[in-house]
């Protein structure tokens, strides 16, 4: 199956089933391909496996060893133009953000998320026309 390039893949990357569920949802429901990890090994498979991804959402904390920070960082230093985003239920080292990064703090509004999205999207679905002409 070819997916359209003007509808950008998003990622979730949340270890709580409720709030990765409830995103995914919100997500889904305005167009977004959505994929799902529970843990940053999860996500880093989708990596590894050359899976297509325009934007990561990770939260910062995640179970196990690795955090939302290190998906982000594996992330960008494969493809410079994946969008990043970040959520936390606490304080945030900005320093730490990748470069043209956004974070939303929880609980964060739904709309916030898909409007960050939404953006996103826009400037896909540009590229996409451009390079068709």
């Amino acid at each position: 199956m070819t997916l359209d390039r003007s509808t950008i893949t998003v990622l979730v990357v949340e270890d709580e089933v409720l709030p990765r569920l409830d995103l995914i949802d919100t997500l889904r429901s305005t167009g977004q391909e959505v994929l799902e990890a529970s843990n940053a090994d999860e996500a880093l498979r989708y990596l590894h496996n050359g899976q297509r991804i325009d934007v990561v959402i990770t939260d910062i904390r995640l179970g196990g060893g690795l955090t939302g920070w290190d998906v982000a960082e594996q992330f960008r230093a494969a493809r410079s133009d994946i969008a990043i985003v970040y959520t936390s239920g606490r304080a945030v080292d900005r320093a730490r953000m990748v470069s043209g990064s956004v974070f939303f703090g929880k609980p964060y509004r739904m709309a916030d998320i898909t409007k960050a999205c939404r953006a996103f999207d826009r400037t896909v679905r540009a590229e996409h026309r451009a390079t068709r002409t």
